[in-house]
């Protein structure tokens, strides 16, 4: 079974219901300030920590003076758009005393389903984590309309932790894990502590165990689950009440954990590798030879392009003589990378106007 002490990449989904006091509209202040010493402690020891986040309606309809439900559209974006400021500034209050910069990336669904934006966000958050700073993640529900939202945070932290390769994701939430019934309804319900794998027996155990501020039920966390585990990221449903909840659940608290099919990194091989490509790349021996060394494509070692392809798009790479080395995510157009092919990455932003990033297939994004 998974634990959490073991986890290289961790994301950590906070519910609604946990960070803001459901009567009051307020801030669990003491709640949030266990949760960082948790964070600090945790990556103390080399983890990378993402912090998914609910709250942000929440805090705005207690600030606002707006009911706990019945919300039109417009209403929710609002108390969005001003519990959104308050929530940044709590994490980074909670944050600050341990010496841990935060920043904040607010995105919707299409930001995952456009590979040029999954591209961005992944860019980012990476970027970020190796600058040593703690991502603040949240549904951009200033903008998202019906169509574009994920809905809840339970989706959004499984994509989260399939976008940057996370290894761990922790739902905390106001249940203790899965049960075989809803323990609200059938006292008989019994825990399960680990789930091998998501069959449709698992899916008809998920009843609905959502808060007053909560939209997401188990229903959600198994949808959560299954993303998550089959890109290699084993998941656990834990309870988070009580102070300091990862913690509790280092401790042994009762969770359920969901088994990764697979490894992160395998997983998304496996996706480009099944992926059809748009163009083609050819390069150079030196090109090829660095690429058999586990390096990135550069600029420098491309000799020509064919095919019209987008940022973000599947291009297969050749050789001189035409044989198939691989294929990757290609991070320019294809225009934009047939002016700087034979180029130094240092030229980038002299050739096109602007700073590129200086890889055109990045070693993450390729299968050879």
């Amino acid at each position: 079974m998974a634990a959490l002490t073991d986890a290289k990449r961790l994301v950590v989904k906070i519910g609604s219901a946990l960070l803001v006091d459901n009567e009051t509209g307020a801030l669990r202040q003491d709640w949030l300030t266990s949760l960082a010493a948790d964070v600090a402690r945790i990556r103390a020891r080399g983890t990378d920590v993402i912090i998914v986040s609910s709250g942000s309606i929440a805090l705005g309809r207690g600030i606002l003076g707006l009911p706990l439900s019945s919300l039109a559209l417009e209403q929710s974006q609002a108390a969005a758009a001003v519990g959104q400021i308050r929530l940044a500034r709590a994490y980074q209050e909670a944050l600050g005393p341990h010496d841990i910069v935060t920043g904040q990336v607010l995105v919707t669904l299409e930001d995952s389903q456009d590979r040029r934006r999954y591209l961005n966000s992944r860019a980012t958050m990476e970027t970020m984590l190796s600058l040593g700073v703690t991502p603040i993640v949240n549904e951009n529900d200033t903008i998202a309309t019906d169509e574009i939202r994920y809905g809840d945070n339970d989706r959004l932290a499984a994509q989260v932790a399939v976008t940057v390769g996370a290894d761990q994701l922790i739902l905390l939430s106001d249940v203790d894990g899965l049960y075989t019934a809803n323990p609200k309804i059938k006292s008989a319900a019994k825990h399960l502590d680990i789930v091998e794998k998501i069959t449709p027996e698992i899916e008809g155990m998920a009843g609905d165990a959502g808060s007053g501020l909560s939209k997401g039920g188990m229903i959600t966390k198994i949808m959560a689950a299954r993303i998550a585990t089959e890109a290699g990221c084993a998941m656990a449903i834990a309870l988070g009440t009580a102070l300091h909840p990862l913690g509790q659940l280092e401790s042994g608290a009762k969770a359920t954990w969901f088994t990764a099919q697979t490894d992160p990194q395998a997983a998304r091989k496996r996706w480009i590798a099944a992926m059809k490509p748009k163009g083609t790349v050819m390069v150079d021996a030196g090109a090829r030879d660095a690429l058999q060394r586990g390096k990135s494509l550069l600029p420098a070692g491309v000799t020509q392009i064919h095919g019209s392809f987008g940022r973000g798009d599947l291009v297969a790479i050749a050789g001189a003589d035409g044989a198939h080395l691989g294929q990757g995510l290609i991070r320019y157009t294809s225009a934009e990378a047939r002016q700087i092919m034979g180029r130094r990455s240092a030229d980038i932003v002299a050739v096109l106007g602007y700073e590129g990033r200086a890889a055109l297939v990045h070693r993450d994004d390729m299968v050879l």
